[in-house]
């Protein structure tokens, strides 16, 4: 089995065309099912964010899988095959690895380096833990990939070499945040991560509107706030300088014509930010009279271009490191149900030649035999012993070979029968 990845983001697609792949929590939990009803799929869960959309597999064959769980994205988007297919992209195998290291990490986001990927990759493995889509294979590799990117935010200055993406829009509005009155609409985390951004910049009061007073109500509290109900956001609307919205709603919260109508008579400028995908706020706002509007379309076309001048170079360093120690480890484990089956074929061949001997020789006593036995294993041992560490050492080298096939031709051993499959889950400490 080999783990396939799917995908498309802000990297591969459209702003428009990631809006209508945005999945809520029951699309993205359906979507799971879905990839594991392929009869190539054995395993799989999705990560799913505001800019990416991205299904990870562990499947028996590479072609037929491909076209199957391809399928089920154009069939989400709407479109045809041949308008989404452009936009994919497909890792298999040790480049599935790389990409997604590469993603918890932070190195493929949107704003390089931002820490909110780390809790959606694990929001992944969750997901896949909870629906049992995840086994000993998406387990391993997700759980590794967490490790690498907590240890990339960890060992290296990421965090603050790399704006988060409010940050990145808040540098787009004109004028400081400090002194101005700032409405956010939504109470996840991005709104908590505007919330907290806005009230450290200095901003003199801040509005949380949500549709769900009690989150609402929550979030206020932590940043100390003002929590306003739903119904209340047009009045909130006129009196803002700036307004954040992240809700991740399936229809337009914010219209043009309800702003125009919330600002009849305010002269004051109103900077929108729309961090929502699909977007809540109506593109065409930013055509009334002081209301200008940032999106996630503008930010992505200007942080696209910003990678080279973040130092993220430790954080690149790492993950190559993290790479190569988990495909090698996971190269020389792939042999070892076959050093396995060699160690038992000795360990028989052993007891069948001293049950021999007992026959030949009845009268042999107890600590003679004890010494034949220990010569006799000693011997098998040496003899193994440098084929099993070499066929590991080769297994890790690169090439076509596969030194650990030749070597069950050669003693016509069985990897696959069940002692040796067991045998080596134990010598690998997995479950």
């Amino acid at each position: 089995m080999s783990v396939l990845v799917v995908g498309v983001s802000h990297k591969s697609a459209p702003v428009a065309l990631l809006e209508r792949l945005a999945l809520d929590a029951d699309g993205v939990t359906k979507l799971v099912d879905d990839v594991m009803g392929s009869e190539h799929v054995s395993e799989a869960t999705v990560i799913s964010t505001c800019n990416r959309l991205e299904i990870y597999a562990d499947v028996d064959r590479f072609h037929g899988s491909i076209e199957e769980v391809s399928r089920l994205l154009v069939e989400r988007a709407g479109e045809s095959t041949e308008a989404l297919v452009p936009h994919l992209y497909v890792h298999y195998d040790d480049g599935a690895v790389s990409h997604l290291f590469n993603v918890a990490s932070g190195l493929d986001s949107m704003v390089v380096g931002e820490g909110q990927i780390l809790g959606q990759t694990r929001n992944a493995l969750r997901l896949g833990q909870e629906l049992g889509s995840v086994g000993p294979a998406l387990n391993v590799l997700f759980q590794q990939a967490l490790r690498v990117g907590k240890r990339s935010h960890a060992e290296t200055d990421i965090d603050r070499a790399a704006p988060s993406l409010v940050t990145a829009a808040l540098e787009r509005i004109p004028g400081s945040i400090a002194g101005r009155r700032v409405v956010v609409v939504g109470a996840g985390a991005m709104a908590s991560l505007a919330i907290s951004t806005c009230s450290r910049l200095g901003a003199s009061d801040i509005v949380v509107v949500n549709r769900t007073s009690s989150n609402a109500d929550r979030l206020a509290r932590q940043y100390a706030a003002r929590p306003l109900p739903f119904s209340e956001l047009d009045s909130a609307l006129r009196s803002a300088d700036v307004v954040v919205s992240c809700t991740g709603a399936a229809g337009v919260l914010i219209t043009r014509d309800a702003l125009a109508e919330a600002r009849v008579g305010v002269t004051y400028p109103l900077a929108i930010i729309d961090l929502a995908l699909p977007h809540d706020v109506d593109p065409g706002v930013q055509e009334l009279p002081g209301v200008s509007l940032v999106g996630l379309a503008t930010l992505a076309d200007e942080l696209r271009d910003s990678d080279a001048a973040l130092e993220v170079a430790g954080v690149r360093d790492i993950v190559a490191q993290e790479i190569s120690a988990f495909l090698s480890a996971r190269r020389q484990s792939s042999v070892t149900p076959t050093v396995v089956a060699l160690r038992s074929m000795a360990t028989a061949v052993v007891e069948a030649e001293m049950e021999r001997l007992a026959v030949r020789l009845p009268d042999l006593d107890p600590a003679t035999r004890a010494e034949v036995l220990h010569t006799v294993r000693r011997v098998a041992d040496k003899l193994l012993h440098e084929p099993t560490v070499r066929v590991k050492e080769l297994a890790d080298e690169t090439g076509a070979v596969s030194y650990a096939t030749a070597l069950a031709d050669l003693f016509a051993l069985d990897p696959e029968a069940v002692d040796a499959v067991t045998r080596a889950a134990v010598e690998d400490g997995r479950p």
